[in-house]
């Protein structure tokens, strides 16, 4: 049987045309907002488990799984706009190192966080995985000693 021509919707929905463009574009603006505690130290974490970039000797692509570790200060970074931010690297060539350094620069200029660390661990390339790690440290602060919570027994298996 051929394949129609028409889509097949659900009863009373429309099909609309896509836009001509799309709705964001890569972009290396990186947007904040008021950090909504900033009387504490808190963790925030982003992982961005699908960065590409090219390789810039050869042009090959390049993919990484990077992890953001953040205790912000006065600002947060707007998560719509890392993702575009973190997309501006697909046709770019940047070395491994350079790349995760430059991310953590940028991340620090907009919001300038107490912590951040950028780590990034970098697929096979010729039989060699490249974790990196990049970390900024506001000047003068420490961090609180974490709490330290007693396992539970049933985490631990030791329930009967």
């Amino acid at each position: 049987m051929p394949a129609s021509k028409t889509s097949r919707l659900p009863r009373g929905a429309k099909e609309r045309p896509l836009p001509p463009n799309p709705p964001t574009a890569p972009s290396k603006d990186l947007h904040v907002f008021a950090n909504p505690a900033p009387e504490r130290d808190y963790a925030i974490q982003f992982q961005v488990p699908e960065f590409t970039c090219l390789c810039p000797l050869t042009g090959q692509p390049d993919f990484a799984h990077f992890t953001i570790d953040m205790v912000a200060d006065k600002l947060c970074v707007e998560l719509k706009s890392l993702k575009m931010y973190f997309w501006s690297y697909r046709n770019e060539g940047a070395f491994h190192e350079q790349v995760t350094n430059t991310i953590l620069d940028d991340l620090v200029k907009a919001t300038k966080p107490r912590y951040a660390r950028v780590s990034a661990k970098w697929f096979v390339r010729g039989g060699i995985y490249t974790n990196v790690v990049a970390e900024y440290r506001k000047k003068g602060w420490k961090p609180e000693a974490p709490v330290e919570m007693p396992a539970h027994a049933a985490a631990t298996g030791l329930l009967g």
